[in-house]
């Protein structure tokens, strides 16, 4: 950042400081700083400030240091940033001011901020990202550790075959807003943990989220091993031997991360079972401080928190005994206690075997877990009761605390003026409200639509640009074109299936009668379109082969153009999806979604959903705000994925479509608006990440920051 400093024009010397801090990436101010100082260049980098600044010429910034309303825009944006950096107003600073010493230290494998920063592959990295942000908002005293992936998580090719291909692509760390730690003396920070009886050292990154650190561990250094180098290369790489030393280095590492940078948290929260190595450390610490193995227990439960995504037994990362004996043979009497006992931490029956089962450790060593929505919290005391032998499931002490998404990162521009107008200028403050948001009522259906028609339209222009650059740049051959989106129709009615492509989310689900499909899509007076993204993971075949179904499809003349794939999907491409689509599709096969996020982000900005009353929905849905598909169940797959199909047909047919394409004099669909201003009033304050942060600090960080406060010395 240093270097960028040094060529700025004096007026403008603190952009670079405005780039480095991802609070761009959530107020709107600061990126029309960066979209105005090079409109061309901005669009070019995918909004990358960074990258902006290392690409934008001495004669733009002379002039734009010389451009008097510029400069007055640029010194605003700047009162706000110092005002948004200081704690002194926050949230939690004036609500809890005896507390805000105590650190929360929030552990996750994969954290999703911006597209330019690729470390993060879907839904539980953006949760962590906006986590992270609305921790900020709030003035929580938190800081996050992960990981830094060199090569990021992969960026998706699907040529005219139809099969995906993985390309990584190394980020460029001089134009991505991180920089590394270094010490008082100048040298980086450095972090080491045993495996297999040599060390493995990482380096420490740095990214600064509004007020709250991020650090990132990379062990791409000098002093490692080859192998050991490519430890943190890439997102969810490798086999379980190469997932275990992962997250060996997330939990125990950066546990020794935060001792290195002089962080002694108060609390520590787990998202998700990849970290949980750290309670072992903890607990080594402990009895190293003169304690027993059950007092360290004690101590070390009286602060962590625990929080499951995962409503599939299968999901959950567990390894042989006989790799916990590779990498764990010298821990355990540096916890005072035997083999056997140091398995039985974390023991848990697999359908291959016994095995060291990492959300078992979590639920035995933590002191409060929870999951991700009411129905996930149902799932996951009956999935563990057997942690609790002695307890009826209804008693399991694990609580929930539905997901919610960061409002400003997720509020389409159009839509943030629109309520800027209605609600007033300052409704971010109180969009956890749900009074707040009965103004809607004020807002003219004329307007509520017209914002809509716009996002449409942008979202169709992305398509479109997407596909033009593409070939222009020779990247893909005259199928590809048209499968990526250049023969949608935008005043069609457009549905938006975005995801990752996992077999129980069904992508396919709607090709179950392609005949009743056809009518619907080619219906002459009420036609529909559907528009699918997503990834499937470089190892799931059966998740590669939906991918190729839907292309397959969407290439078929038959259907003229009305289903597209969209390859490449990220942040990026996912705002055009959540604020342009009529639509917002989700087909789980229940109760597999634990909570889901991607409906949330669509309501916010008036799109309703259609969906499976699995996850957040059953909590979201009202029965005016979208619709629910029926909720009937079968114990035989075919004939649940056939019912639900022909549920999403009726509804297509009778309900959505008619509704849809019902219009005034004026060319307003009233009874649609109204569905639109019913799902941002129901879900937005209810489902924001500003009601989850709150709930998080008042059911479980509070009840650890007293126990940390009331430990042994």
């Amino acid at each position: 950042m240093n270097d960028l400093i040094e060529r700025m024009p004096a007026k403008l010397r603190r952009l670079p400081e405005l780039a480095y801090n991802v609070w761009w990436s959530w107020n709107a101010d600061a990126r029309e700083i960066f979209r105005r100082l090079d409109y061309p260049l901005w669009r070019r980098t995918q909004h990358n400030p960074v990258k902006v600044l290392r690409l934008v010429s001495d004669q733009t910034l002379a002039a734009r240091a010389d451009d008097a309303a510029f400069l007055r825009r640029f010194n605003k944006v700047m009162i706000d940033f110092d005002r948004a950096m200081a704690n002194g107003h926050s949230w939690f600073h004036v609500t809890y001011p005896h507390l805000t010493r105590k650190i929360i230290a929030y552990f996750s494998f994969e954290f999703g901020l911006h597209s330019s920063l690729p470390i993060y592959s879907g839904g539980l990295g953006i949760l962590a990202g906006d986590h992270a942000k609305e921790a900020s908002d709030l003035g929580l005293p938190f800081v996050g550790v992960g990981f830094l992936y060199p090569q990021g998580y992969f960026r998706q090719h699907v040529p005219s075959h139809g099969w995906q291909e993985a390309v990584y692509e190394p980020i460029d760390m001089q134009n991505v807003p991180i920089q590394l730690v270094r010490g008082d003396d100048g040298q980086e920070c450095r972090i080491a943990v045993e495996m297999e009886g040599r060390l493995v050292h990482a380096r420490v990154w740095r990214v600064q989220v509004g007020r709250v650190p991020l650090f990132l561990m990379d062990t791409d250094v000098a002093e490692n091993e080859p192998w050991d180098r490519e430890l943190s290369a890439r997102l969810y790489s490798g086999d379980s031997e190469m997932r275990i030393r992962q997250e060996i280095l997330l939990g125990i590492g950066g546990m020794r991360l935060l001792g290195e940078l002089g962080y002694d948290p108060a609390v520590l929260h787990m998202n998700e079972g990849h970290s949980a190595f750290l309670l072992l450390e903890s607990v080594r610490r402990e009895v190293g401080r003169g304690l027993t193995f059950e007092e360290a227990c004690q101590v070390v439960k009286s602060r962590t928190i625990f929080t499951t995504h995962t409503p599939v037994p299968a999901g959950h990362d567990a390894f042989s005994f006989h790799l916990m004996d590779k990498y764990f043979y010298h821990f355990w009497p540096q916890l005072g206690i035997g083999r056997d006992e140091f398995l039985m931490l974390g023991h848990h029956q697999e359908p291959w075997g016994d095995a060291f089962n990492m959300t078992v450790l979590a639920l035995r060593l933590a002191g409060q877990y929870n999951g991700v929505s009411q129905l996930h919290g149902e799932i996951s005391r009956q999935m563990w009761q057997s942690v609790w032998p002695e307890l009826p499931v209804a008693k399991v002490p694990i609580t929930s605390v539905t997901n919610g998404i960061h409002v400003p990162t997720w509020t389409a521009g159009e839509m943030r003026h629109l309520f800027n107008k209605y609600l007033g200028a300052h409704w971010e403050e109180r969009h956890d409200d749900p009074l707040f948001w009965e103004r809607l009522a004020d807002v003219p259906d004329e307007e509520l639509w017209r914002v809509h028609v716009l996002l449409k339209s942008k979202l169709m222009n992305f398509l479109r640009a997407r596909a033009r650059r593409s070939w222009v740049d020779g990247r893909c051959d005259p199928t590809e074109v048209l499968v990526g989106g250049t023969l949608l129709d935008p005043d069609a009615l457009t549905i938006g299936f975005a995801r990752r492509f996992a077999t129980y989310k069904r992508a396919t689900l709607l090709f179950s009668d392609m005949d009743r499909l056809q009518r619907i899509l080619l219906n002459m007076h009420r036609p529909v379109q559907i528009v699918f993204a997503g990834k499937a993971h470089p190892a799931d075949e059966p998740g590669k082969h939906l991918i190729q179904q839907v292309y397959n499809v969407a290439k078929s003349n038959q259907l003229g153009g009305r289903i597209a794939f969209v390859e490449d999907y990220d942040m990026h491409s996912a705002r055009y999806f959540k604020q342009g689509v009529d639509v917002w599709l989700n087909t789980p096969r229940r109760p597999r979604e634990a909570s889901g996020t991607s409906g949330m982000k669509a309501s916010l900005n008036g799109i309703p959903n259609l969906s499976i009353l699995d996850g957040w929905w059953v909590e979201g849905y009202n029965g005016a705000n979208g619709w629910a598909i029926d909720d009937q169940q079968f114990d035989d797959p075919d004939q649940q994925d056939t019912y639900d199909a022909q549920s999403i047909y009726r509804l297509l047919e009778e309900e959505i479509a008619p509704l849809y394409y019902n219009r005034d004099r004026d060319g307003i669909p009233r009874g649609w608006v109204e569905v639109m201003r019913e799902a941002i009033r129901s879900n937005a304050p209810r489902f924001s990440t500003r009601r989850m942060v709150k709930e998080y600090t008042t059911e479980l960080y509070l009840k650890a920051m007293v126990g940390a406060i009331l430990e042994p010395a």
